[in-house]
């Protein structure tokens, strides 16, 4: 497993982000997982100050349906580095593309673990394909703490605000932390485009609007994404703007229309396979990154649903 902690476009190890509403500044520590395209952040004002940390990585064996934690180890000596109490794990959504490493995190780390409170919808769904255990709860009481849009909440002495952006799922939330909006799968970098639409509970015509939303904000706020596929001639980028998504998103920029972007995204999600890691990442993300319970002979187990993605 390969992760690599990033340094900002200016050389710096940290980003720097200002809320207009105050003076509070935050810094934003990138780290990238090679393996699933996946951003983690670190998000804090200081050394020695309160920190939330945005979309962990667990990083997992698909072949021998082993788990190991190098990913969230770089974050947590990281973390122990910068001396950072954490307050938040964050999940912008129930990934399918790699499971969460929550779980271990707040272990080794503290904090409470929070998601849109759409998740509801989203276990549901996958309760029934996986048919998972009686005992498994629909309620979201296996996260900490549920966000509704618009809600605000601290990180420390800094101001974060939750913005409900669904479309690549039910469930996606943003979080606007300073002038920085960490924006889970909504967009990718503008020379990739936007999340596909076609899980169960997605929808492209929902995705365009919550991306529009996105892009409504003040032209120069930054945006962090959660994944980037970088093309062989470039390395892994993670931060953009909403003036460069507008003018330069190869799927929603120079004013594409709702209607031609939802032909676009339905025509290009039905050429998609799934992403190598759907069937464990979900069935674990749902559960905040739990694992089911070990059965009898002490082993833990996860289900492979046939023919019904």
């Amino acid at each position: 497993m390969i992760v690599t902690k990033l340094p900002n476009p200016s050389g710096r190890q940290e980003h720097n982000a200002r809320h207009p509403e105050t003076s509070v500044q935050a810094n934003i520590q990138p780290f990238f997982d090679i393996n699933t395209g996946t951003m983690t952040y670190v998000v804090y004002k200081e050394a020695g100050s309160a920190a939330a940390i945005i979309d962990s990585v667990l990083d997992y064996d698909p072949k021998a349906a082993r788990t190991s934690t190098q990913s969230a180890d770089a974050v947590i000596a990281f973390v122990r580095e910068q001396q950072l109490s954490v307050e938040w794990i964050l999940e912008t959504h129930a990934h399918a593309d790699h499971l969460s490493a929550a779980p271990y995190l707040k272990r080794m780390l503290g904090g409470k673990i929070g998601i849109g409170e759409s998740i509801r919808a989203v276990q549901g769904m996958f309760k029934k394909i996986f048919d998972l255990e009686p005992e498994f709860q629909l309620d979201s009481s296996q996260f900490d703490q549920l966000f509704s849009d618009g809600e605000r909440f601290m990180i420390g002495e800094i101001e974060a605000t939750a913005l409900f952006v669904p479309g690549h799922t039910p469930a996606d939330m943003a979080y606007r932390i300073g002038d920085a909006v960490f924006v889970g799968d909504t967009l990718f970098m503008p020379d990739l485009g936007t999340a596909r639409c076609d899980f169960p509970g997605g929808s492209a015509r929902t995705l365009y609007r919550s991306i529009q939303r996105l892009l409504a904000l003040d032209p120069d706020t930054r945006i962090f994404v959660c994944h980037d596929y970088p093309p062989d001639s470039r390395g892994p980028r993670w931060q953009t703007t909403v003036r460069e998504q507008r003018e330069q998103n190869i799927h929603v920029g120079a004013a594409r229309t709702e209607d031609e972007f939802v032909a676009m995204r339905e025509a290009r999600d039905a050429t998609l396979g799934m992403p190598m890691l759907i069937l464990p990442a979900i069935q674990v993300n749902i559960r905040a990154g739990h694992f089911p319970e070990a059965a009898g002979n002490g082993t833990t187990y996860l289900k492979i649903p046939l023919n019904a993605l």
